[in-house]
């Protein structure tokens, strides 16, 4: 049963991404699931779509499995390129085990310098560090880091991130808030404390570049402004959603259920499920194994229905054939937009 058929009449749910490429304030989408599910074939086919709709797409891989270089033949690093054969469709690697430094790099020059310097310190400086940097989580915001660095260029019109399995990305979805407390803290500790490290910081001669720590205090309350604002475009439906995608097994359905209820705690909104590697047997197919599978899929096909009636469920056949290039991933994207109907 689809999720069309899930509903009545005019409410009826496109089993299709079609919604997801007409909302044109859209800044952020998400894409995630359970490992193995075809969540890296699934971001690049909506980003194949998204770029005929869009001024210019942004493709960010934060998963350390980094397979958006197998999906499209072509090596991607940690800042954004063109994909091969497109004009307005960028991506990137972000590896997501980063240090505090490089976050806070990305908040404006002399910000790593003055961290380090205040390390070097020892006493005040190492405890503002320790006391700032204390909360969990903070240590893994390479991610984010990079992320803004690419929105303060307001080079691209949407940005889509292929991320890692559930945890990792539920995690990152927490980063703007840790952001924002940790460097509150520090601003805080810096205020508390300043007069104090300006006189250590004077009798060592000063920081790099003759700054002064009233303007390192500066650059970090502008970080945190702007990760503030970005953690208000998270939860702002408008401009963020989460695109779900699974398998029609016990398991994967499970860890989506669980997915989708801590993206409400986090105010994130999600309404559409990719269900992928689905089999389409013919009525006169002999093999077992194969009608087997189809009838377990058809049971949880039907609980998807039921769970998500308003949902965009869209059904995605499982291949013959590995999705790989441009050519390939582009045929698979269709199928996002236009329902998949399977031969008699």
């Amino acid at each position: 049963m689809s999720a069309a058929m899930a509903v009545d009449g005019d409410d009826a749910m496109e089993p299709t991404l079609q919604s997801v490429l007409d909302q044109k304030t859209l800044r952020w989408i998400f894409v995630g699931g359970k490992g193995g599910v075809g969540k890296t074939t699934t971001s690049c086919s909506l980003a194949i779509q998204l770029a005929k709709h869009r001024k210019s797409v942004l493709l960010i891989s934060t998963d350390p499995a980094h397979n958006l270089s197998d999906a499209f033949n072509q090596k991607f690093g940690k800042d954004a390129r063109l994909v091969e054969g497109f004009t307005n469709l960028s991506a990137m690697e972000i590896d997501p085990n980063g240090s505090i430094q490089d976050l806070l790099a990305a908040g404006g020059e002399g910000v790593d310098d003055a961290m380090n310097q205040m390390n070097q310190l020892g006493g005040m400086g190492s405890m503002m560090q320790d006391l700032a940097f204390s909360i969990p989580g903070v240590d893994e915001a390479m991610s984010f880091a990079e992320v803004l660095k690419q929105v303060k260029s307001l080079d691209y019109e949407v940005i889509i991130f292929d991320t890692a399995p559930t945890g990792h990305t539920l995690r990152f979805l927490q980063f703007p808030t840790v952001m924002e407390k940790a460097l509150s803290k520090l601003s805080q500790l810096s205020t508390q404390f300043g007069p104090m490290l300006n006189s250590l910081i004077g009798a060592r001669g000063g920081l790099p570049g003759g700054q002064q720590l009233d303007d390192i205090i500066a650059k970090m309350e502008s970080l945190r402004e702007t990760i503030a604002e970005v953690n208000g475009q998270f939860k702002d439906a408008d401009k963020t959603t989460f695109v779900c995608v699974c398998i029609a097994e016990f398991l994967s359905l499970y860890e989506t259920e669980r997915m989708i209820q801590e993206l409400s705690n986090y105010e994130i909104d999600t309404h559409s499920i990719v269900v992928n590697q689905l089999l389409f047997p013919s009525k006169t197919n002999p093999c077992e194994q194969c009608n087997a599978r189809r009838k377990m899929q058809k049971k949880y096909l039907e609980q998807i229905s039921e769970l998500y009636e308003d949902f965009n469920v869209v059904k995605m056949p499982l291949l013959v054939e590995e999705v790989r290039g441009k050519e390939k991933l582009e045929k698979f994207s269709e199928m996002l937009v236009t329902p998949y109907i399977p031969p008699e």
